[in-house]
């Protein structure tokens, strides 16, 4: 199992991460004030920051998206930007494009001007809602954190995030994304209706003369070095073992994958699918207080994890499966397997 090693550096790491901790939970608090009682959704969302990855909100319109991507860009102390995706928006509105511009002397030059994407917090509002062509201009700047204009490569802002927020499919004018895109995401995140006692409070804390306002609690030389601590926490072997028999499970064709997989999923999650759970388990543990992530935070990021990076064969769909289900048996399998050894 890795461990913090006894000493000064593994007593500096404790202290490291606990103060971490002590500043997420702050951060967790301006935010909740705002964006009331999606305390799994604030946390997911913190989570895909803190491992320096893209979050996917999934969720009809009108549950507080919008709402809290702008409460984080306050909270984490980063520059943002909003793109509003349409059927007639195009690449150039994105990334930028270069103008011809005549200098008062009678000489012309191009000159580049910036879109939207030059920014560290990016929200990309309703993307699914734009053409495949469009929702390409993004994916370059998601994996390599620049983007390529009339060849000359540019790089965004440090630290680079997106925030996309995605209508259900089965909603009219929705574009699937394609899946290297999906891919690119660290996590799903599906925000869904309030339960009856939050939807009193946010009526309440919203119709009144007065706003919960949120406060600025890190900058982003802040959140680049707690990217960093987060890469440090201890990870144990059972850990390592359990992210890798999940992932390995849900792929059909594997030796690993049972017999609801192999007959319902068309693909499953590749290699970055593990490297998200190893990196998620310890941000979860970490804005849960503890110093090392167990079997529960696996399993508690199965779905968030890797629905996006499956799919259901037809067949499947036509019996009316879910991928959240599917996933929910392998995680339980696993579990009574991990138990019974």
């Amino acid at each position: 199992m890795a461990e913090i090693t006894p000493g000064a550096d593994g007593a500096a790491l404790v202290a490291e991460i606990e103060a971490l901790g002590a500043k997420l939970a702050e951060a967790k608090e301006s935010i909740n004030r705002r964006f009331i009682g999606q305390e799994r959704v604030v946390e997911l969302t913190l989570a895909a920051l803190l491992c320096g990855g893209h979050g996917l909100l999934v969720g009809l319109p009108g549950l507080g998206k919008t709402m809290l991507v702008d409460t984080l860009s306050t909270v984490m102390g980063l520059k943002s930007n909003r793109i509003q995706f349409t059927p007639d928006l195009m690449p150039a509105d994105i990334l930028g494009s270069e103008v011809l511009e005549t200098a008062t002397d009678g000489s012309r030059a191009f000159r580049f001007i910036e879109g939207p994407v030059f920014c560290q917090l990016l929200m990309a509002d309703e993307i699914n809602r734009a053409s495949p062509r469009t929702q390409s201009a993004l994916l370059q700047a998601m994996q390599e954190r620049e983007v390529t204009v009339a060849g000359v490569h540019r790089p965004l802002g440090r630290p680079f995030h997106v925030l996309a927020t995605q209508n259900p499919i089965e909603q009219e004018g929705t574009y699937p994304l394609p899946e290297a895109q999906l891919d690119r995401f660290l996590v799903q995140i599906d925000v869904e209706y309030p339960d009856r006692g939050t939807e009193r409070d946010i009526l309440l804390a919203t119709t009144g003369v007065e706003a919960a306002t949120s406060h600025q609690v890190f900058t982003a030389e802040e959140l680049i070095a707690a990217q960093t601590t987060i890469r440090r926490m201890p990870v144990g072997e059972g850990v390592v073992e359990l992210i890798l028999d999940l992932v390995r499970a849900c792929r059909p064709g594997e030796a690993e994958a049972g017999e609801r997989v192999a007959q319902n999923v068309s693909w499953g999650p590749g290699p970055r699918a593990a490297q998200a759970l190893m990196l998620t388990v310890r941000a979860r543990a970490l804005l849960d207080g503890r110093l090392a992530p167990s079997a529960e935070d696996v399993m508690a990021l199965a779905r968030p994890v890797l629905t996006h990076r499956m799919a259901l064969s037809f067949a499947a769909r036509a019996r009316g499966e879910s991928l959240s289900s599917i996933i929910d048996g392998v995680s339980e399998s696993i579990t009574r397997v991990e138990a019974a050894a």
